[in-house]
């Protein structure tokens, strides 16, 4: 056997190395593993690895991912976006308001600031233009002002009182686009009832500084979120609504309304604007009660509600209604807990569907209750959890 030069091996070998390192074609440098082509959304923050899964699937449509924002909180309720661009939360069973900054953008909060303690089950706040912060007691409303260097308001003042108590407990806020009109809106005392106190199952309307008192709807059994749509010449009060207890698996469905100045919308002898109650209606009860947008199975108990406004998700998503359903109670087999959509084209909505499902197993047991929804100041959209004491986050990732 012929014995190839030394210097020829040599030789061989270098070109090898040099084909492998620069890609020549037929090398396997020309085949990229599948992880070496970036993901769409590998310049979005909070995206990478550290994302904290929840502590049990959430199934969502393709393309988007969940992970929990904050956690270890007591019955965070109603979400607000301040100022400065982060979330804060009404902590109910905390009794204070915190807000939960992201400075690094990595999709998880840096810290839990408490920058209001001492309330009564705040359940919901609201931003007024001019920076002020207000939060709702069930009885009364705060006006939160003076934040010092690390955001906690210095001066508090009761801008509202004598709200009725008991009954639905909950009081949400939410101005007008320009600030000038205060929304609050008051469940009822009961599941069925004629209420003595015009202010129940309604929402009111008040001027910044609490005075004005008027009504605004009524016949609202329980209108625990409100939000506006933007629109153009004029934004729209939107509400859910409860529907009552007791008349069967599926009977009356939960609603979601486009809120009318002076309308009443039914409870407690109509419900859905068609199905008349059998305790507290009778022929003609419906008549010129409006009709629900929107229509969900009953019990799901539908509480927040936003539209998209951010730019992070698909085109067809911008504009797109998202409602958080808190889950039943009264019903033989359990519904809701869960986040839906309702596709938005301009004054056409689309047919109700499952955006993120997975807090109901499939034994009937919860481990999780979604309270609220809100577009952040990233394009995703933040969901609170009373019953899991946690905040999460939903983001697009493409693909």
């Amino acid at each position: 056997m012929k014995r190839r030069p030394f210097s020829l091996i040599v030789l061989v070998f270098f070109l090898a190395g040099c084909t492998m390192r620069l890609g020549w074609p037929g090398s396997t440098a020309d085949q990229p593993a599948p992880t070496a082509v970036p993901l769409p959304s590998a310049n979005l923050p909070g995206t990478g690895a550290d994302v904290i899964p929840p502590q049990k699937p959430v199934r969502l449509p393709a393309g988007f991912s969940i992970g929990v924002f904050a956690q270890g909180l007591e019955n965070p309720r109603m979400l607000a976006i301040g100022p400065d661009g982060a979330l804060y939360v009404a902590e109910r069973g905390a009794g204070r308001v915190v807000r939960l900054p992201d400075a690094d953008g990595n999709g998880q909060a840096d810290r839990v600031e408490a920058l209001a303690e001492g309330l009564e089950s705040p359940s919901s706040l609201a931003f007024h233009p001019d920076g002020s912060l207000y939060v709702a007691e069930t009885t009364r409303v705060w006006r939160l002002s003076s934040p010092d260097s690390q955001g906690v308001f210095q001066e508090r003042r009761v801008v509202i009182d004598g709200l009725p108590g008991g009954g639905h407990s909950t009081r949400t806020l939410r101005f007008s686009p320009d600030g000038s009109v205060l929304f609050v809106s008051i469940g009822s005392s009961c599941n069925a009832c004629r209420e003595e106190d015009p202010r129940r199952a309604a929402i009111l309307r008040y001027n910044p500084d609490g005075s004005g008192e008027s009504l605004y709807a009524a016949g609202l059994r329980n209108a625990v979120g409100i939000t506006f749509r933007p629109a153009p010449g004029q934004a729209e009060l939107w509400a859910t609504n409860n529907g009552r207890d007791f008349l069967g698996d599926d009977q009356p469905p939960e609603t979601v309304y486009r809120v009318m100045d002076g309308e009443d919308y039914g409870w407690p002898r109509c419900h859905a604007g068609r199905i008349i109650d059998p305790e507290h209606g009778s022929a003609g009860s419906c008549a010129g009660v409006p009709a629900p947008l929107v229509e969900i199975q009953a019990h799901s108990a539908p509480l927040g509600l936003t539209f998209y406004t951010g730019s992070q998700f698909p085109a067809e998503y911008q504009g797109d209604l998202f409602v958080a359903l808190h889950g039943s109670w009264n019903r033989s087999v359990p519904v809701g807990y869960k986040l839906v959509r309702v596709p938005v084209d301009g004054d056409s909505l689309g047919p109700v569907e499952d955006f993120a499902v997975g807090w109901l197993e499939e034994s009937g047991s919860a481990w999780g209750r979604p309270v609220d929804v809100i577009t952040g100041s990233d394009g995703s959209l933040f969901v609170s959890d009373d019953e899991g004491g946690a905040i999460y986050r939903i983001f697009y990732t493409g693909g």
